[in-house]
């Protein structure tokens, strides 16, 4: 039989309890309480980007990425119009989620390994298939981002943009000259004002500018190059995994509705529907809100309220002249899939 003295009985026990107070000081977060104890959802979105984030003329928020807030505060809150919007630089959106400022991102992130692995982020979902392009006046006589060769750049800070332009150009054996200014718009009327030969964002990013300056938008190019891969999509905080999973099947459910051909006009007359995908989706059997912690009837709102995926596109991306391309449903040959419901 092992005897212990009690003094080193006492010293091993506040060892134990050292050992266990980190465990039980540091609570898993609850963001679906929070949101619902608020009345509403907080979300980052971008500053001034038409087609993702821009408030209309009544000062309401549209955009793709503005439905995907939408859809999480219809699924969480029955109520989809119950968001607060907060536009975000690039340099401040990732300390703002950290904080807890916002509940979300939906603002044109790029989805990269160290984001996840380093930051304590999770992506959530994709919401948009992307890739980096440039943009140039047609004046310039420029067809081909291989002659910009010794050409200024106007570009953002501390995006994936800045380091995939100081790749290509290396890996190319090309110069050039950043100009890099944090502010959006300020980095485009640089551009605009000639201070840079060349625009490069994501291609979405150059052609919701382009869209956004009307029939002056008629001067800029958009060159043939795509030198990067940039999946864009929601992203929330790592540890509160309900909230993840809320946020990313929020996103599945409008891909889904595509799928099924349930939109926001036709979805009442799904009801009754005998096919087991459609009842599972309508919460008609099954109990897949409670696993999320919502009622079953979270992926209904999201469509009456909001809308499918594919209503969402030709409502925000379609007028900024960006066709689906990659961003197809997979049985259009494009990368958008939602897994089953199930």
């Amino acid at each position: 039989m092992l005897r212990v003295c009690r003094p080193a009985l006492g010293l091993l026990l506040l060892a134990i309890a050292d050992l266990a107070s980190p465990a039980l000081a540091q609570q898993a977060p609850d963001t679906i309480a929070t949101v619902r104890a608020r009345g509403h959802l907080i979300c980052g979105v971008s500053i001034n980007a038409p087609g993702f984030a821009l408030p209309d003329s009544r000062g309401v928020f549209r955009g793709l990425d503005v439905d995907s807030c939408r859809a999480v505060a219809a699924a969480v809150l029955g109520d989809a119009n119950k968001v607060h919007f907060v536009p975000l630089t690039t340099q401040a959106r990732f300390t703002a989620l950290q904080s807890g400022e916002v509940d979300m991102l939906a603002r044109n992130t790029t989805w990269t390994l160290a984001r996840e692995a380093q930051l304590g982020l999770a992506f959530a979902s994709i919401n948009f298939y992307d890739g980096q392009g440039f943009m140039v006046k047609q004046s310039s006589g420029i067809t081909s981002a291989k002659q910009l060769d010794g050409a200024t750049i106007c570009v953002l800070p501390g995006t994936t943009t800045e380091r995939n332009l100081s790749d290509y150009f290396r890996s190319n054996n090309m110069r050039m000259t950043p100009v890099v200014i944090e502010q959006t718009e300020e980095l485009r009327q640089a551009f605009i004002s000639g201070r840079c030969d060349a625009y490069t964002n994501d291609a979405s990013s150059l052609a919701s500018f382009r869209a956004s300056q009307g029939a002056a938008g008629e001067q800029y190019v958009l060159l043939p190059e795509i030198i990067s891969k940039e999946p864009l999509g929601a992203v929330v905080r790592k540890g509160d995994w309900k909230w993840f999973d809320v946020v990313r099947w929020s996103h599945f459910a409008m891909v889904a509705a595509e799928e099924m051909g349930i939109t926001s006009q036709n979805i009442d007359s799904f009801a009754d529907s005998q096919s087991p995908d459609v009842q599972r989706f309508m919460g008609r059997s099954g109990d897949f809100g409670k696993a999320l912690g919502l009622d079953n009837e979270w992926a209904v709102r999201i469509i009456r309220q909001v809308g499918n995926f594919g209503e969402s596109w030709e409502r925000n991306i379609t007028p900024i002249g960006i066709p689906r391309g990659i961003n197809a449903l997979w049985t259009k040959g494009g990368l958008q899939y939602a897994p089953p419901i199930r």
